[in-house]
């Protein structure tokens, strides 16, 4: 029975891929057309990419109609027993459909002390619609082994009924809270692992909406001082034009999950705060784009079809900040990887390494990582 559900979550997975190559060459000619940053207009733009139902219907994203609070609530949780180690996003997702709660394998030894070279424990931060493990089950057993204590955890919880969107319908589809919340949560986390490791700051590695997370939690919610290094890939720390988001929203539906008569938030309000001008982002970046004391390490990818443009996610340093701001295929164009892949490519794994210690990684790998695949190609 395990073994027929595994195969069943792989086949989603693999369906997922191929819907989201579909919306591309969907979306790819609205692309210039803008869309505002607000709900109603994201869910216009995903209606008119939805597949109508099997009754031959066609579904409507509808947003809130004013018969609920409009208020959310988020939570945050442990990841518990370890999955395996996978190679391909793919796979990761699979498993993650199975196993929502899974630790990426390495990751959450209370036990681990800290080295003299290593003094800094790393702390992963997912992003939206994604979870601990699914995000980082090629990453953090390569930290492990490289010496690293590695903890991580599933911040955003927050099911339909709390306003978290239709995310949440999917198992495993952690990051939908309000991005605030899940600074608090992230700073309740930062200060256990202080605790039990003993250390006094981290460095953190943030894949997406898990990097701007890491920023509210350094200029707002009390980070500053206790983290060294922010390591991002594909983070939105400006927003994203919502042509990704609503790729994101129209896969959901098209995975067989029936939206029409919801009248509660379509895509949950992390989804929403990250639209390129909110206003979450008029406070978050008020002030610039760091924080002093911070080494800050920024990946993008041209491929990114979520964070896009992508190199909106590059920062500006401020005063007492260092910035490297890195596109994953310079020098190394066979690197395909997209927002997802990004994760699972081992040009990715060498760069987060070389910025967590360059003097033991002072070189980068270069092959070739497929896009939405993963893995080389291979699950």
């Amino acid at each position: 029975m395990k073994q027929h559900i595994r195969r069943a979550a792989l086949g989603a997975a693999v369906v997922a891929g191929m819907t989201i190559a579909a919306l591309l060459d969907s979306g790819a000619a609205q692309a210039d057309a803008p869309i505002a940053p607000t709900e109603q207009a994201l869910a216009d733009y995903i209606s008119a990419g939805l597949n109508p139902a099997a009754d031959g219907r066609r579904p409507t994203a509808v947003v809130d109609s004013g018969s609920s609070s409009g208020s959310s609530t988020s939570r945050a949780s442990d990841v518990l027993g370890e999955g395996p180690e996978l190679s391909a996003y793919l796979a990761a997702f699979g498993y993650g459909l199975t196993h929502p709660d899974a630790a990426p394998p390495g990751a959450n030894r209370w036990n681990c002390t800290p080295s003299a070279e290593h003094p800094r424990p790393v702390v992963l931060l997912h992003g939206t619609w994604l979870n601990a493990y699914d995000t980082f089950a090629f990453l953090s057993p390569r930290l492990a082994r490289a010496g690293f204590c590695v903890f991580a955890f599933n911040f955003g919880r927050s099911g339909l009924l709390e306003g978290g969107g239709l995310g949440p319908i999917l198992p495993g589809r952690y990051g939908v809270g309000q991005m605030e919340d899940s600074a608090r949560q992230l700073a309740a986390f930062v200060d256990r692992v202080r605790t039990a490791t003993g250390a006094d700051t981290v460095d953190i590695i943030g894949h997406s909406q898990g990097g701007t997370v890491a920023d509210q939690y350094l200029k707002f919610e009390g980070g500053e001082g206790k983290v060294r290094k922010l390591i991002t890939f594909g983070a939105t720390h400006h927003g994203t034009s919502l042509l990704g988001i609503a790729l994101l929203g129209r896969l959901i539906n098209n995975l067989g999950v029936d939206i029409l008569g919801f009248y509660q938030p379509l895509i949950g309000p992390a989804n929403v705060q990250q639209a390129v001008g909110s206003a979450f982002y008029a406070r978050l970046n008020a002030l610039g784009d760091t924080v002093p004391g911070v080494d800050y390490t920024v990946v993008g990818s041209w491929h990114d079809q979520v964070t896009n443009p992508y190199d909106w996610t590059f920062l500006q340093p401020g005063p007492g900040a260092t910035v490297d701001n890195i596109t994953l295929q310079a020098g190394c164009e066979q690197d395909m990887s997209d927002h997802l892949t990004m994760m699972y490519s081992p040009r990715a794994a060498s760069i987060a390494l070389h910025a967590l210690d360059p003097a033991a990684y002072p070189g980068l790998e270069c092959t070739f990582n497929p896009w939405m695949v993963g893995g080389g190609g291979h699950l």
